[in-house]
């Protein structure tokens, strides 16, 4: 029974299939284009949960023949949408962070200045190449040409985030460029400009 405890990533497939009715194949190319850029353990888990909301009575699970393969499609139940319901009801938790070459950066001065600017450079095309489908995405919607146009109201509630998001690390990328050049060739003799220690509390007093 403990198998079947729902998650958040249970609700968010849940929430896939509130919109529609989906097979397996369906799901997963739906959960890489809208869940994954905000909860990525949906794709991990995505051969589990609907399993899981059959067994709690969210969904139904009907097997179909295309051609001479079968495939299973899942729909929402009504309990299914009364679940879905009460968890949008609670406000959920915030954000949490994870940074590979942040955390590589913290300790910048183990290393060399080289490192830290190859380091650098990869967050920043990382931020252009995401920032890539978002784009394509947003001018989809903007000619109303998007999937789901008539829901375009919700997705660009995420779209909006994403598109700051993206945007601020390669703002802040190119900041740190700028920084870390201006170092000495052994980051651990490099000395903070305090006059942008002084920016930065300026801009974190916003709140």
């Amino acid at each position: 029974m403990s198998s079947a405890r729902p998650t958040s990533t249970t609700f968010a497939v849940l929430g896939l299939l509130a919109v529609r009715s989906w097979s397996t194949y369906e799901l997963t190319r739906q959960v890489q284009r809208s869940l994954g850029r905000m909860w990525p353990r949906a794709e991990s888990r995505l051969y589990d949960e609907p399993k899981k909301l059959v067994t709690l009575g969210w969904a139904t699970a009907t097997t179909e023949t295309v051609g001479r393969r079968p495939r299973t499609v899942y729909a929402i139940t009504e309990a299914g949408r009364a679940a879905l319901a009460g968890w949008l009801a609670e406000p959920g938790d915030g954000p949490v962070l994870e940074f590979e070459q942040l955390v590589k950066l913290a300790y910048a001065d183990h290393g060399t200045r080289e490192d830290a600017l190859r380091t650098i450079a990869a967050a920043r095309d990382w931020a252009g190449k995401a920032n890539a489908g978002n784009l394509a995405a947003a001018r989809e919607y903007a000619a109303g040409e998007g999937p789901y146009q008539h829901r375009a109201a919700v997705p660009m509630l995420a779209g909006a985030f994403f598109t700051d998001f993206y945007a601020m690390v390669a703002r802040w990328a190119d900041w740190a460029t700028e920084q870390v050049e201006s170092w000495p060739e052994n980051p651990a003799d490099a000395v903070a400009d305090p006059a942008e220690l002084t920016a930065i509390a300026r801009k974190a007093d916003w709140s």
